[in-house]
């Protein structure tokens, strides 16, 4: 017999700020407790220094978890000359010291050599594994493992602000794009060496970050809602972002109950007007009134040009 999950069943995404020096598995949970939800999932780790947003899958938003790890970020960081670290971050244990006397006639040339697309070698500070363990776990023992330099595209990299020894950066990059290494990388080429002093992260995809909700927000809704005696979820439940958020970039197409109910049952069926190919955002309704209708999951257009479904809400 299957283990009953405790808990309520919600499905939405929350887009956390996570907090400085949590891990991000951390926010998770206190997330996943105050909602009382009987599933959640994160999108992408942020490193405990790091702070900014973690989007938080409920219920059977965690189907569509891939498209948020796969999607573009931005963030912000300051970068601190003249001191190079273990791990690229403040966190590290100081392994060179160099005096900064950099212009910004240097620093120009170097910031647009991260613009574009590039080969990057993650950090053996990271989360990728290398024969099931984490890079991070080797790391932390002093042994160092082969990576493999990995195609990264920096969409955009602005400089916000350069003072003295502090060079704080925006950049919108591509999914597995490590944002210490970049850093790292600066340091190097500036000659003098360098670690992350700050990472936010600021946007997901098309998520803004005025969207983003703290863990003390929420925490204090949940409170409130006890003062008041009603149910927690009349004012937690409208900060979450409907599932379809997750794949926006994704055309959609519309059906009927019908077709809705075949697709649930694993058969493909005939949309009209559907691309000829890839993936959709499958919706119940009639397009052009996108607010009425119900987003039930994403579809594969299949070799006969029919919608067959690939990851279905269970209704």
């Amino acid at each position: 017999m299957a283990k009953r999950r405790k808990g309520r069943a919600i499905n939405g995404i929350l887009l956390l700020d996570k907090p400085y020096e949590m891990s991000s598995n951390h926010a998770l949970q206190a997330a996943k407790r105050v909602y009382f939800a009987n599933k959640a999932g994160h999108t992408g780790a942020l490193d405990p220094l790091a702070t900014g947003m973690l989007p938080i899958c409920f219920g059977e938003a965690t189907k569509f978890s891939q498209f948020l790890l796969d999607t573009d970020k931005v963030y912000q960081v300051t970068a601190k000359l003249g001191i190079r670290t273990t791990t690229s971050d403040a966190d590290g244990e100081i392994v060179a010291e160099k005096p900064v006397d950099v212009t910004d006639s240097q620093l120009a040339p170097a910031l647009d050599s991260f613009r574009g697309t590039s080969k990057q070698v993650p950090s053996m500070y990271s989360a990728l594994k290398y024969q099931g363990q984490p890079l991070y776990k080797y790391a932390r023992e002093g042994i160092e493992v082969p990576r493999e330099a990995r195609d990264i595209t920096v969409f955009r990299l602005d400089l916000l602000r350069f003072e003295g020894d502090e060079v704080e950066l925006e950049i919108h990059c591509s999914k597995g794009t490590y944002i210490r290494t970049i850093v790292d990388d600066l340091g190097e080429l500036l000659g003098c060496g360098a670690h992350v002093a700050e990472l936010r992260r600021v946007a997901v995809g098309s998520y803004p970050a005025d969207k983003m909700v703290t863990l003390e927000q929420v925490e204090n809704l949940l409170a409130q809602a006890k003062e008041q005696d009603i149910s927690p979820s009349e004012l937690l439940d409208p900060l979450l972002l409907p599932m379809h958020t997750a794949v926006d970039g994704i055309p959609a197409v519309y059906i009927d109950e019908a077709s809705a109910s075949y697709l649930r049952h694993g058969n493909p069926v005939q949309v009209s007007g559907a691309p000829v190919d890839g993936l959709v955002q499958v919706h119940i309704g009639d397009e052009g009134q996108e607010s009425e209708s119900e987003f039930i999951g994403i579809g594969q257009i299949n070799d006969d040009g029919l919608v067959a479904p690939k990851r279905i809400v269970v209704a």
